[in-house]
């Protein structure tokens, strides 16, 4: 039996649910999202009874929501303690500080990557841009495939914004590695 593997397992599924909640809520400030759409009211339901209080003493820089930047560093910096603790590692708090913040370079990475390949795969079974779940990738994913969509020539109205987007976002996650 494999109590601490599971118990890793659980921990690093419950830290890592709560960070995507956070990381959402982040990018859907900093995209401007449709705040109506069904999805961003579930997000904000999950994330206010934290992130409401932490705002008013830590506000937001434009549309950049540094209390919700906190909120993810510090489960970032939770989970990390709770593994090494499972492992039977001691770490300083400036070991957590750099780590935490690779894995958040590389988890935004990681996220951004995973939306351009659902708005790909999204494209193709429902293409419907009114959906609640589709309008959502597309506002975080259009600021991202925008710019290169505007530099490409038009290839007979097949979009290759999303290849390159996704190369990008891959030789930035090997060269932070």
């Amino acid at each position: 039996m494999n109590t601490p593997g599971a118990f890793n397992f659980l921990i690093s599924v419950v830290f890592d649910f709560a960070i995507f909640l956070f990381l959402t809520r982040f990018l859907l400030q900093l995209v401007q999202a449709d705040f109506y759409n069904p999805i961003s009211q579930q997000v904000v339901r999950f994330t206010h009874p934290i992130l409401g209080p932490l705002q008013r003493f830590i506000p937001a820089v434009g549309r950049f929501n540094l209390a919700a930047l906190l909120i993810i560093f510090a489960l970032l910096i939770g989970k990390l303690v709770v593994y090494f603790s499972f492992q039977g590692f001691s770490v300083n708090g400036q070991v957590l500080l750099l780590l935490s913040i690779k894995q958040s370079a590389d988890l935004l990475l990681r996220y951004l990557y995973w939306a351009v390949i659902a708005r790909v795969i999204l494209s193709w079974i429902a293409p419907d841009p009114r959906q609640p779940f589709t309008a959502i990738v597309a506002d975080i994913t259009e600021p991202l495939m925008a710019p290169v969509r505007n530099i490409l020539p038009s290839l007979g109205g097949l979009d290759f914004s999303p290849i390159v987007v996704l190369l990008g976002l891959q030789f930035l996650r090997v060269l932070f590695a």
